[in-house]
């Protein structure tokens, strides 16, 4: 796609700050949910010290990628349930941050692989014919959390007459809608900032029915909540102005002795942690497809694949010892390049820099807290939209005309979408699988080998070819009648 600022471009300083603070509101309440999440399994965690892990992890990112990946790294939702177990079975805080070093450490020992025999395997194990419609699954697999946040403002399930909110629905369209007209019709400087523009509007509506709600006594209209802000604020010092994050490897220096591990225990941590690095693996090849396939350039060959993975792997570890949650690639800072268009990695390291800093500004952290969650579900509208379509957009070159390649893509599709996932064991906290491979990954393993087989054991990629398929599409067309003539010359002068 044609970029308005590439990746090595420098916008001027103060579009540079907009650009950061967009990506930062992208990121922001995902990010921030995770930390959320984890408390309610019984470990303490803190969103300033998720949101400075997130922006150390980005730079440990951009470091070992050279500066040439535009992309932020935000906690992943994929290690709750291995935080679940973790968390159950009593190894504490030295639990999770030993775990994801060990799913860290999954992408380093790949990374070392693919930096010896190359990344060309990686292409060839994955074409367009499976990595277009996974990418287009990240993003189908997300919309679920859109809508819900749309309809329930966040409710854990939405149930019509109890959670089922109108006016959640209207300040989330809303939303969506001022980001399609800000980005679409907007004035040059308004088309960079679309988010900025859309979730603002979606939160001043959202004032606007809460106060409303409020006056006259009514819950239903008020879907804003002020109770960050009573929180911080009623007993006032300076600690709501400006305090330090909780930082997760000093929790867990505290805690030392109560949550005793063995070598048993770490070995048990491993078997629960490992798996989920080689799921991330599947996501983390797909996201930097398609990030290379947004800002014209293959990630997986410049800066290579190797770096990428390192970057990611040491970058989530960094991030857990400081926030708790490992890191992964965001679709929605993805999903914000392609909409804006700007590439920059300034921007990128901007927000980086700009997340750690804010995390001690309390004032801050409220704010991005009180979001509706219903506004960023109009947000996320757009954001996983555009990560769907950029996947459709890998099959372009792909011959859905061979049955072959249908049924590779549809495997993939209906296993990703209907929720397919392996499950092993037991979880005591969440009545789940003790060990579970994502319906991604699953899809992606399904994926893979309905290529193997439609094709007797080769890789192939399903492009078309000028064969009898791409042959048969050209039947019936006339050639046009200049085509014929003799190419025109051209006068002397």
């Amino acid at each position: 796609m044609k970029l308005i600022y590439d990746v090595a471009d420098k916008p001027k300083f103060s579009k540079t700050l907009v650009f950061a603070f967009q990506q930062m509101i992208a990121i922001m309440a995902a990010t921030l949910l995770v930390p959320m999440l984890v408390s309610n399994y019984g470990l303490e965690t803190d969103v300033a010290a998720a949101l400075f892990g997130a922006g150390i992890g980005t730079i440990v990112y951009l470091l070992f990628t050279k500066r040439r990946s535009p992309v932020f790294l935000g906690s992943s939702f994929t290690f709750l349930g291995a935080y679940a177990a973790s968390i159950g079975q009593n190894y504490g805080y030295w639990g999770m941050i030993i775990g994801v070093a060990f799913a860290g450490l999954v992408y380093v020992v790949i990374a070392l692989i693919i930096k010896l025999v190359g990344s060309g395997w990686v292409n060839k194990l994955m074409p367009a014919v499976i990595i277009g419609p996974i990418v287009a699954l990240i993003g189908l697999s997300l919309s679920g959390t859109a809508t819900s946040w749309l309809m329930g403002n966040g409710a854990a399930a939405v149930t019509y007459g109890e959670t089922y909110n109108w006016v959640s629905i209207l300040c989330g369209l809303f939303t969506f809608f001022m980001i399609v007209i800000a980005s679409v019709k907007g004035s040059k400087n308004i088309k960079l900032i679309p988010f900025i523009v859309g979730i603002g509007a979606g939160y001043a509506l959202a004032l606007v029915f809460t106060i409303i709600g409020a006056i006259a006594g009514i819950p239903y209209l008020q879907v804003l909540s002020f109770q960050p802000f009573i929180d911080t604020f009623s007993n006032f010092s300076i600690t709501s102005l400006i305090d330090y994050p909780k930082f997760f490897f000093l929790k867990a220096i505290q805690t030392n002795g109560q949550y005793p591990l063995d070598a048993a225990a770490i070995g048990n941590i491993a078997m629960i942690y490992i798996p989920i690095g080689l799921v991330e693996l599947a996501q983390h090849i797909a996201d930097h497809k398609n990030l290379g396939s947004i800002i014209n350039r293959d990630l997986i060959t410049d800066p290579g694949l190797d770096k990428t993975l390192l970057g990611d792997g040491v970058g989530s570890i960094v991030g857990a010892v400081f926030g708790g949650c490992a890191n992964t690639t965001y679709g929605e800072s993805i999903g914000c390049v392609a909409i804006t268009g700007n590439a920059s990695i300034v921007s990128i390291l901007t927000a980086a820099v700009g997340c750690m800093v804010l995390s001690f500004l309390t004032p801050f952290v409220v704010l991005i807290n009180s979001i509706p969650k219903c506004v960023m579900g109009g947000a996320c509208i757009a954001l996983y939209g555009f990560i769907a379509v950029s996947g459709l957009q890998m099959l372009r070159k792909v011959d859905l005309g061979d049955s072959k390649n249908l049924f590779v893509v549809s495997s993939i599709l209906v296993c990703g979408i209907g929720g397919l996932y392996f499950g092993f064991g037991s979880n005591a906290i969440t009545g789940g699988a003790l060990l579970n491979i994502t319906s991604l990954a699953v899809a992606l393993i399904v994926g893979i080998v309905t290529n193997l087989i439609v094709n007797n054991g080769k890789l192939v990629s399903g492009e078309e070819t000028d064969g009898l398929s791409s042959a048969a599409t050209n039947m019936g067309k006339v050639e046009p009648e200049t085509s014929k003539k003799e190419p025109s010359r051209k006068k002397k002068k």
